[in-house]
């Protein structure tokens, strides 16, 4: 076979291990053709492509490199026109299918996050055999238990909680921490419990600043006139808007709860507060354990789906066991906090304030 292989959307940690598995069993072990498509789907939108054959060399030594080896962008959706522009004089989905076909490829392996997979299932339908594996710091992913990248975040923002905490305490401060997520809690919630913060709040959950006050007042009560919160990106209080903020072109990405918060408490506590927002940390650096293992597993798993002909379909991790999953199963919204879940559970059942 001839196996093309992108990586979609933003970086994170573990999207190297996905690629060196890939590389090492289809090619090293098996014998088949791995071709490395540069820089997402824009790569086969240029002319020459920008494709490398990928071997054993080519991926020893980057199993613990952060980022990916084959670079990767999310601004590059073939089916996306500019305003004004005519349909008929867009052809960079087509051009994308011309180059599947005179480059020989059998299929794309795609990793990526929700965007990068709504873009592939879109090539499902032009006829390309594709295979995705799902990748994003925030484990949004519908049906995915743990997506490559999410471990290492939480890795990240959980020792970032830690030290906040130790400067907290010395100057009887609120420490705030605003993390990524997009519309999910669960970078926020799982680096919550593992550094012990005492409060948590989730976009699942529109929060009540009476709730914070009377867990910080509960605090010093025990004699602690310190609290570390920990924000997700997503989070909004009750009976207001998700806050974003708007870049020179336009675009609104969510941030900037965490300054609200800080600056609210500030005012109604008494107490000093700090914001930090850890931001693109999160996304870089040496994948953690977990997640080396994980896109290990991942890859393996979609080379087998692939010599099996077991296209239009999406690697997972759910119940600790691999599985395929169709596109239209992972193609509506994301993957929230449900009420039910057993981190939320746990953490209100140990005193964590979730806002409520």
């Amino acid at each position: 076979m001839k196996i093309g292989l992108s990586t979609g959307g933003g970086d994170c940690p573990g999207l190297n291990s996905v690629i060196r598995a890939i590389v090492r069993y289809a090619s090293a072990t098996l014998g088949h053709e791995v071709v490395g498509i540069e820089d997402s789907f824009n790569g086969l939108m240029v002319r020459p492509y920008k494709i490398r054959p990928l071997g054993l060399k080519d991926v020893s030594g980057i199993l613990n490199r952060g980022g990916t080896i084959l670079g990767t962008s999310n601004s590059g959706n073939p089916f996306k026109l500019k305003p004004g522009q005519d349909p008929k004089t867009c052809e960079k989905s087509q051009k994308v299918v011309e180059a599947y076909h005179e480059l020989g490829l059998d299929c794309v392996i795609v990793i990526g996050g929700d965007g990068t997979q709504r873009i592939a299932n879109q090539f499902i339908q032009l006829g390309l055999n594709i295979i995705g594996i799902p990748k994003t710091i925030d484990n949004d992913l519908i049906n995915a238990d743990f997506t490559t990248g999410f471990e290492t975040a939480v890795e990240v923002a959980s020792e970032a909680i830690i030290r906040l905490q130790s400067t907290a305490e010395s100057h009887d401060r609120i420490m705030v921490l605003e993390v990524m997520g997009r519309h999910a809690g669960h970078i926020a919630l799982h680096s919550g419990i593992a550094s012990g913060a005492h409060v948590i709040l989730l976009p699942e959950i529109p929060f009540n600043y009476n709730a914070i006050l009377a867990k910080i007042e509960e605090r010093r009560k025990l004699g602690h006139h310190y609290s570390v919160v920990v924000v997700a990106e997503g989070a909004h209080e009750e009976g207001q808007d998700k806050i974003y903020q708007v870049r020179p072109s336009g675009k609104r990405n969510l941030g900037g709860i965490g300054q609200v918060v800080a600056d609210k408490l500030s005012e109604i506590s008494g107490s000093d507060s700090r914001i930090t927002v850890l931001g693109h940390i999160q996304r870089g650096g040496e994948p953690c354990p977990r997640d080396r293992i994980l896109g290990t597993l991942y890859g393996v798993k979609a080379v087998d789906m692939a010599l099996n002909g077991d296209f239009a379909k999406v690697v997972v991790m759910r119940a600790h066991k691999l599985q395929a999953v169709t596109y239209e199963s992972i193609s509506n919204g994301y993957r929230q906090l449900e009420s039910n879940d057993m981190y939320l559970n746990a953490a209100e059942a140990i005193g964590v304030c979730v806002g409520r």
